[in-house]
């Protein structure tokens, strides 16, 4: 999220400042040539009061003005000498024409009115009387272009010459480049500024949200009490954070109403339990012959209930557990409890195997996975038929240790295996195996509790695989495992 919010403001950033660059680069440009269009038609119109009559011979034969004197011939020669220093010093070409296109001053001595391009239509513009209008805009990335600019010379109300100049751009697009470069530096430095800035704004406004949701996690992975700590941020923000303490405070409060009330419960029914169970015990033994069956059946539901309320008691306490997990040797611990239900597993004629490496370190609560793992051999054995086996596995991967257990019963659909650990679910198929529906709903709350997770999947053929994950190091997270033991 923070990158996504840097992202945002640092991308508007630069919206603003092309918004505001490439305007502001264009008007540099513009104001660039403007200096030097200004420029040349200043010098344009010192040439243009330099012309001597001579530069109007039409116009004097038609006016019936005198013939040049003997000054004029003094005045074009100093001007054609003017203008050919004025092509060596600032190499610019200049031409004073006359009407008819003859030249009066030219520097260089070859040059003539262009026919075509930007200086024709100058050219055209000054003969009209009209000075020149502004030349097309030159950029660095244009070397070809060149600027012309044309100014009447009229005498008596009539043109009599055109001042033409036609000047390189290479100074022009240097100083251009040269502006472009400052300016491009001056938005470097503002986007540079405008990315610390939004830095530290984002990390203001994220804070808190980093905060919340670091305490959401811990409480989601049962740490109940993760709490928001104080810290900045926007007003909104901060008052979301004590929100959000105060209701995970009522959850909590709820919460452990809810397992006081299953915890008190499942206790006080015992002893009433126990007492009918006794008097039961009591009916029988003065009840007449040919009632065994109904005694029987009456203390099968007695024992099973009694199951329940042990199992609601063992799943409250599990639920309210608080273990620290610590390095433990899974391997071992696995090792043991295989070797504690083995004999019950060869008393009902199913084989309990173990395949695994010798040492597994793992991140775990040894008394709460030992506590899961029961109940999920438990439950393998339960419904594995005679002569078959129970196979129980150890599998390392990268950042987790998972402990599997496949048995060799009929298994579970998709829709079964969606609902299997909810409790008090059992599947339709299996309502006369003994049992309250609890177990696997300890194995998983047990496993939670100790930062670790419980899965299931079919196995192949038939039957269920049930996985017992736990990370390999504190706070590490739980990838799903090889498929392949590790030795």
């Amino acid at each position: 999220m923070r990158n996504r919010l840097l992202g945002i403001l640092i991308a508007l950033m630069a919206c603003v400042l092309a918004a505001l660059g490439v305007p502001l680069a264009y008007l540099t440009a513009a104001s660039e040539q403007s200096k030097v269009v200004v420029d040349r038609i200043d010098d344009a119109a010192r040439f243009a009061q330099d012309l001597p009559t001579q530069g109007r011979p039409s116009a004097s034969a038609v006016k019936g003005d005198p013939q040049p004197g003997p000054g004029d011939n003094g005045r074009l020669h100093a001007l054609t000498s003017e203008a050919a220093r004025y092509h060596q010093l600032y190499g610019t070409r200049i031409g004073v024409f006359e009407r008819d296109g003859s030249a009066v001053a030219v520097a260089p001595a070859d040059w003539r009115p262009p026919e075509d391009g930007p200086g024709r239509q100058a050219y055209q513009e000054a003969l009209a009387g009209r000075r020149s209008h502004n030349p097309p805009q030159v950029w660095p990335w244009t070397p070809d272009r060149t600027l012309a600019v044309a100014l009447p010379v009229v005498r008596d109300g009539d043109v009599v010459a055109v001042v033409l100049t036609e000047s390189p751009t290479g100074g022009l697009r240097s100083r251009i480049l040269h502006r472009w470069l400052l300016l491009a530096g001056g938005e470097a430095l503002a986007m540079i500024v405008a990315i610390l800035l939004a830095v530290r704004l984002t990390g203001w406004v994220l804070r808190p949200v980093r905060t919340l949701d670091r305490a959401t996690h811990d409480i989601a992975t049962g740490r109940m009490d993760a709490r928001v700590a104080p810290s900045g941020g926007p007003p909104e923000l901060r008052r979301l954070a004590r929100s959000f303490n105060d209701m995970a405070d009522h959850v909590v409060i709820a919460i452990d109403q809810q397992r006081a009330f299953v915890a008190d419960a499942s206790h006080q029914l015992r002893n009433p339990l126990a007492a009918l169970l006794l008097r039961v015990e009591l009916i029988g033994l003065a009840l007449p012959e040919g009632h065994e069956e109904e005694i029987a059946a009456v203390r099968e539901e007695g024992a099973r209930l009694a199951r329940v309320l042990d199992d609601l008691l063992g799943l409250a306490t599990a639920e309210g557990s608080r273990p620290e997990p610590e390095p433990v040797d899974l391997a071992e611990l696995v090792r043991a409890r295989v070797d504690a239900w083995r004999p019950l597993a060869d008393q009902r004629g199913i084989a309990l195997r173990w395949q695994g490496p010798p040492m597994a370190h793992a991140w775990a609560d040894p008394i709460g996975f030992g506590s899961a793992l029961d109940a999920v051999l438990d439950n393998a054995i339960k419904f594995t038929p005679a002569d078959s086996a129970v196979q129980v596995g150890l599998l390392i991967a990268k950042e987790n240790v998972t402990a599997t257990v496949t048995d060799a019963g009929p298994g579970l659909t998709e829709e079964e295996l969606a609902r299997v650990g909810d409790r008090f679910w059992r599947s339709s198929r299996h309502q006369n195996v003994d049992g309250s529906g609890l177990g696997l709903s300890i194995a998983r709350t047990l496993l939670l509790a100790g930062g670790g997770e419980l899965g299931f999947e079919p196995a192949e053929p038939h039957g269920l695989t049930v996985r017992l994950t736990v990370p390999r190091r504190r706070g590490g997270r739980r990838n799903r495992p090889d498929r392949s033991p590790t030795a």
